[in-house]
């Protein structure tokens, strides 16, 4: 009896943990706290699963191998953890997550085998949890090699439609196992799903553009989040089923609100190929001047402005120059010039990649404004600095029907009075589209690296 009550109070106050967690993580000044909070309910689940729970009066068996399975897989973590680089968060969230969906697709492989009573409820947790997971694993593995740079894209019709009967084949297939049918022979049903579902996982990816990444990454975490459910509804037990609907929950919530803010349907990411072949440049190249900047004539530019903005992008990320750019920003400030950082919602490789960096270098969280809030500010600032971003401040978003990112909404660099854009060349971006900002009359190119180029910057503007 006291077992029993430990174990679910417990699981109690680890599902309490998760939401309140969950929901500091909402605000950067609470999302520390909120991460360790959670984690601490986590542990505390495991816990007593490990050394109180009982099963027709039995603990859990195998106990000294579980520990060290997880003492070995605590120490792989924390060193990934550890080395990673902030420019590889997103690999690392995308890897993370696959092992999440694997993890789900192993459970319901192994659970089918051992329990011998096929009931419809069963199956069908089952099939759910080893399909999705398995989709999980092999597209965040193929979006982790998609980040890497070690994997294109793969654009053609005839691949859309064969995903498209793939996965009416997967459905009819979990239609087919949830009813008991065995058409492959007694037992090989959930295999075939599983290999066939890898498959559709890296197909479901490959034709999906860089730009879209973000999207693809916070799906693949709630499709983790719903098989990890699935696994809840096998055990009978709350705290993972309820671990699970909160992370698909918040994961399908996030997708929703990256789509919007790319005014895109889900639909066509998963089909449009954001960043797939290049477009024709809306830019004729009788347009196509460029004035050049100096290190000192930008610094001098900036220190007597009253009001600088400061758009980064990916570029800042590659570049690691988010310290840079806070050294500048304080610079500035010295000066008497009110900064803020404008930062566009898919800016990067992942949600919220750009905020992460920020803070990393101690920038205060009230200077970083949404893209609505920042345009409201734009023309009436002196100078923006574009910091290695692209598709978000192309104007062709609201000029060009026709361009691959129209009706995205993105930060209007080119209202405020001068624009500084911090490239390393005028290669256009993920979505392969020429920017007619670089060629305004307001813009000012400075070709070099992002944070060399605000390294000196910041010197300069110290001596104007």
């Amino acid at each position: 009896m006291w077992n029993t009550f430990i174990v679910e109070g417990g699981y109690l106050i680890g599902a309490v943990t998760f939401v309140l967690g969950l929901k500091m993580l909402s605000h950067p000044e609470t999302a520390r706290r909120g991460n360790l909070l959670a984690a601490f309910g986590m542990a505390l689940a495991i816990a007593v699963t490990l050394f109180f729970y009982r099963r027709d009066g039995q603990p859990v068996g195998n106990l000294p191998w579980i520990l060290l399975a997880m003492a070995i897989g605590t120490v792989i973590g924390w060193w990934m953890a550890v080395k990673v680089k902030m420019t590889a968060m997103p690999q690392m969230v995308s890897f993370f997550n696959g092992m999440g969906g694997a993890c789900a697709a192993l459970i319901s492989l192994v659970e089918y085998k051992a329990h011998p009573q096929h009931e419809l409820g069963f199956l069908l947790s089952i099939f759910l949890g080893l399909v999705i997971g398995s989709v999980s694993f092999s597209g965040s593995m193929v979006a982790y090699l998609k980040l890497e740079g070690k994997v294109g894209n793969a654009h053609h019709p005839v691949l859309r439609v064969l995903n498209v009967l793939v996965l009416i084949g997967i459905l009819a297939l979990i239609v087919v196992g949830a009813l008991g049918l065995e058409p492959f022979g007694e037992g090989n049903l959930p295999w075939v799903l599983f290999v066939i579902a890898l498959l559709y996982g890296v197909m479901f990816v490959m034709p999906i553009g860089g730009a879209d990444m973000p999207v693809v990454i916070s799906l693949l975490n709630s499709f983790t989040g719903v098989a990890a459910a699935m696994g809840g509804f096998l055990y009978d037990n709350m705290i993972m089923l309820t671990g699970g609907i909160l992370v698909g929950s918040a994961g399908t919530i996030l997708t929703i609100l990256m789509t919007r803010a790319m005014n895109r349907s889900l639909l066509n990411v998963l089909v449009g190929a954001f960043g797939g072949a290049g477009a024709a440049a809306a830019v004729k190249d009788g347009d196509k001047t460029i004035k050049e900047i100096s290190i000192p004539d930008a610094a001098i530019m900036l220190a007597y402005s009253q009001r600088v903005a400061i758009i980064p992008g990916y570029g800042l990320a590659v570049a690691q120059a988010q310290h840079a750019c806070h050294d500048l920003e304080k610079a500035l400030e010295e000066k008497g010039v009110e900064v803020y950082y404008a930062i566009h919602p898919v800016a990067g490789r992942m949600p919220g990649h750009m905020n992460v960096l920020l803070a990393e270098a101690d920038v205060p969280y009230d200077k970083l404004l949404e893209a609505e809030q920042a345009n409201e500010l734009l023309p009436q600032t002196d100078v923006a600095i574009v910091v290695g971003a692209n598709d978000v401040v192309n104007p062709l978003a609201e000029t060009d029907p026709t361009s691959p990112i129209a009706g995205m909404p993105v930060i209007r660099a080119w209202e405020a009075k001068r624009v500084i854009v911090i490239k390393r060349s005028l290669r256009p971006g993920y979505a392969k589209i020429d920017n007619p900002l670089f060629y305004m009359d307001n813009t000012y190119m400075l070709f070099n690296d992002a944070k060399k180029a605000l390294s000196e910057l910041v010197l300069e503007v110290k001596q104007a």
